[in-house]
């Protein structure tokens, strides 16, 4: 009976084991299948960084050396350095994981999520550039010649590897991001639930989940932004000959939308948040723009004044300083001004350059995204009425979208980073101005340790340079004069044409001659609405700045059109009569010196002296409306006496008449001298003018 009972209770006890033994099994398999995914995890993670080092410290080392200027390496590589730095540390995390045992999950998880966000930042560039990179790898094909560099560097480098393209390691960060939640995601189903890093683990697979849905979504907005931002510039005709039906109208609608947006008939969306970064982003691009046309032409105003060289001329004088100044001058301009020009340029100049046409992208986006913010209104506004949009016009939603959503997470960064650029630049500026300082002063310094009149006196030094002024003085009269045989006459100094001062008259009344200005040089316009002008042409100032607040650009009524010209090219101008017998007036002053009046009168004879001239007497040349109780109105050809020829301060732009019995101030250029008709037979009386008193 005993041995009937243990038989029995064995034969009851023996199909148990068999359960417990296979739950054995399992926990044994899956933890052993969740070792060689963690192990999986880390050696291809080792391996790719070796492969990573060797695309970059042998193969784009390699092909630097060879200096291929048709190679673009950035385009073909680039951030990858941020790649290998980002996998080193995140291998570095993985091994120190590996030393902690019964922690080693949770930490590999909390590994991931610490490094999430800049193996997001960092991939996304990579990823972004890699259609870029595999266009040029297309376009190195076609050309035998660099195709031949780049697999003989491969051959060269990586013989091991055997790989015949350098898409091979180009490939390997796109393909390894992708692949960190398929690793994850082995490691989470061969852990038992009740684990303690089961969580972490969930939560590390989703984060890098995340990471690839946010790259993937950049890269199809930057797909769509470059769709937009192609470079070059379509033609008149290449733009009527994309005109079609269905663009005519969504053009239409657009532009019918904007008006009604201005008027307020419909609302239109705000978005502070692009608004502020817009805002940013047209200051920058208007600072840039004006420092560019600033330097070209400080560089222009530099081109002229290298081109004169006074040192190289006779001067007409021996020895002495003369001497050491040409020396001087021909150093400054052999050597440091000309040095100080070609620094100028390709340090100042050239970077503004660039930086204009990088400005270039983003503006032409922030412009494509208005007119898709215009559609993206239409659209919505359809589905709230309708409840349904089309396929096409949910496309055209989602592009605005996506551009308005590249341009919020994009241009912070590019702001700071063109912020950055030209303040770079204004430093290099102003460190090259003061470069140039200390160079001149240097040589300067040095010239003029070897004048003669180092060591002299203060007084006899004031009375050596009293002398050197008067000879300087008497020899630059001299020169002048010889000038004013050979140099023709300034432009004001010549009469205009019947048909100029016509036009000079009809400015006049519409403007007031104080607005009046005469072209100096012959100007050419570079920009929309500048004005192609004449040397000696007249024009009248309507605003001393453009629309955008540019004082460079004056805006001028030439009779005809009106646009922009440079104020650099003007100078006031005082309407010169037709040749006439001239004279000046001469009045009593406390210093006894005569004041000069711009319009006609006879000059006072002396005391004792009577002579006999054709009476002349002063009218208004032109008509003038008084502005104020201190002035008084004039009509053309109305007789005027001068009381004083200036005003209270003693200018002579205005004077103090009398007029038909009241007195006032008006502008002394209105004024002109005329003749008094005679009777026939009657003869000038003799004119006494009144002796000035003493």
């Amino acid at each position: 009976m005993a041995n009937d009972s243990t038989d029995e209770l064995t034969s009851e006890e023996t199909p148990e084991a068999e359960p417990i033994y296979e739950t054995l099994t399992y926990l044994d398999k899956t933890e052993q299948n969740q070792r060689l995914a963690v192990e999986e995890l880390i050696n291809t993670e080792t391996s790719y960084v070796q492969n990573l080092q060797l695309c970059i410290s042998d193969i784009r080392n390699h092909l630097q050396k060879k200096q291929l200027p048709e190679i673009d390496l950035e385009g073909l590589f680039s951030n990858i350095d941020d790649v290998l730095h980002i996998s080193r540390r995140f291998l570095k995390g993985l091994e120190a994981a590996m030393n902690q045992e019964h922690e080693q999950l949770y930490r590999i998880s909390t590994l991931f999520q610490e490094l999430k966000e800049e193996m997001e930042n960092t991939y996304k560039i990579y990823c972004g550039d890699y259609d870029q990179a595999l266009l040029l790898l297309e376009i190195y094909r076609n050309e035998p010649r660099l195709q031949k560099e780049i697999v003989d560097t491969l051959t060269v480098t990586v013989p091991h590897i055997g790989a015949s393209d350098l898409s091979f390691f180009l490939v390997m960060p796109v393909q390894r991001v992708t692949k960190y939640p398929l690793l994850l995601q082995k490691i989470l189903e061969n852990t038992p639930v009740s684990d303690s890093a089961y969580g972490a683990l969930q939560a590390a697979a989703a984060a890098m989940t995340d990471v690839n849905a946010n790259i993937n979504e950049y890269k199809r907005r930057k797909e769509v932004a470059n769709k937009y931002n192609k470079p070059g510039y379509l033609t008149l005709r290449e733009r009527l000959a994309r005109l079609n039906p269905h663009s005519i109208a969504k053009k239409t609608t657009r532009l019918s939308r904007l008006f009604m947006q201005e008027a307020g008939i419909v609302p239109k969306t705000k978005d502070k948040e692009f608004d502020t970064l817009e805002e940013k982003f047209q200051e920058l691009s208007s600072a840039v723009a004006d420092l560019k046309e600033n330097v070209a032409s400080f560089l222009s105003n530099t081109e002229v004044f290298l081109s004169y060289k006074p040192h190289e001329n006779e001067l007409g004088t021996e020895g002495g300083t003369i001497q050491q100044y040409c020396q001087l001058a021909g150093k400054l301009h052999s050597t440091i001004f000309a040095e100080f020009r070609r620094r100028l340029e390709n340090l100042v100049y050239l970077p503004l350059v660039n930086l204009s046409e990088t400005l270039k992208g983003p503006q032409k986006l922030i412009k494509k995204r208005l007119d898709k913010q215009l559609d993206y209104e239409e659209f919505e506004e359809k589905r709230n009425e309708t409840g349904s949009v089309t396929y096409e016009e949910e496309a055209a939603m989602n592009t605005y979208l996506a551009i308005n959503s590249l341009l919020v997470s994009e241009l912070p960064v590019f702001n700071q980073v063109a912020r950055q650029w030209l303040g770079h630049i204004l430093r290099t500026f102003v460190a090259l101005l003061r470069d140039l300082a200390k160079q001149v002063l240097q040589e300067a310094e040095r010239e003029a340790t070897q004048l003669p009149h180092r060591h002299l006196p203060a007084p006899d030094f004031g009375k050596m340079v009293k002398d050197s002024l008067s000879q300087a003085e008497a020899q630059l009269y001299s020169y002048c004069k010889k000038f004013e045989t050979v140099m023709p006459s300034s432009v004001a100094e010549q009469p205009l044409s019947p048909a100029e001062e016509r036009k000079v008259h009809l400015l006049m009344s519409k403007h007031g001659p104080e607005k009046l200005y005469q072209v100096t040089s012959n100007t050419s316009g570079s920009k929309n609405m500048d004005l192609v002008l004449q040397r000696g042409q007249i024009v009248a100032l309507l605003h001393d700045r453009d629309t955008k607040g540019n004082t460079n650009r004056w805006l001028v009524d030439s009779g005809g059109p009106r646009g922009y010209v440079s104020p650099g090219k003007l100078q006031p101008y005082h309407l010169v009569q037709n040749p006439k017998p001239r004279m000046q007036v001469s009045v009593p002053g406390g210093s006894g010196e005569q004041m000069h009046h711009p319009y006609n009168l006879p000059q006072a004879p002396s005391p004792a002296l009577h002579f006999r001239t054709q009476a002349l007497h002063v009218v208004a040349g032109y008509p003038f409306a008084a502005r104020s109780s201190h002035e008084v109105s004039l009509q053309a050809g109305e007789p005027v006496t001068v009381l004083e020829p200036h005003d209270k301060k003693g200018c002579t732009e205005w004077s103090l008449v009398e007029v038909n019995g009241q007195k006032g101030y008006v502008p002394s250029s209105y004024l002109v001298t005329v003749p008094i008709p005679e009777p026939p037979g009657w003869g000038s009386p003799a004119w006494p003018y009144p002796a000035p008193q003493t």
